[in-house]
């Protein structure tokens, strides 16, 4: 079977990327990085061209095209977080240098790369046998930027 693994553009920034998520997410690692052997339309040589890495047993690849690339909300990178010390601690780090922040719990890092922060409860609360729990924690999570377990948890109560 073919190895899987999305590829994100970069302009010049694919190593940093790597090793800037690697160091936030556990379970994750920078694998081997191909160096341009000569000059090329995005840099020098001995830049890296394409970077290899795991985020949390995930395989990507980080690619310098030598142009931006433009991001959309297509796709992204989700995280589920086992707490609000998690989702609070990747929310700083990605919304850091230039990130920003998007709703429902999305955001872009200071690349562009949308991501999603997404506390391991939001699914269970929004699968809850009671419709009427499900859409009060829906409605909340809709008017959040980051997410709020505890409000998430409030709504599913009813509070």
């Amino acid at each position: 079977m073919p190895a899987i693994s999305t590829c994100l553009w970069f302009a010049q920034d694919a190593e940093a990327a790597a090793r800037f998520y690697v160091s936030l997410v556990p379970g994750s690692s920078l694998g081997p990085i191909l160096r341009a052997p000569g000059p090329w339309p995005g840099g020098e040589p001995g830049a890296a061209i394409l970077v290899a890495f795991t985020l949390g047993g995930q395989s990507f690849q980080a690619l310098n095209g030598g142009i931006p690339a433009a991001y959309g909300t297509a796709a992204s990178i989700s995280v589920s977080c086992a707490d609000q010390a998690e989702v609070d601690r990747l929310w700083r780090a990605l919304t850091a240098e230039g990130g920003a922040e998007m709703m429902c719990g999305w955001l872009r890092d200071r690349w562009g790369v949308p991501w999603q922060i997404v506390p391991e409860t939001l699914p269970r609360l929004l699968a809850d046998p009671d419709p009427a729990v499900a859409a009060r924690v829906f409605a909340a999570m809709q008017a959040m930027v980051k997410l709020d377990i505890a409000a998430l948890e409030a709504a599913a109560a009813g509070r």
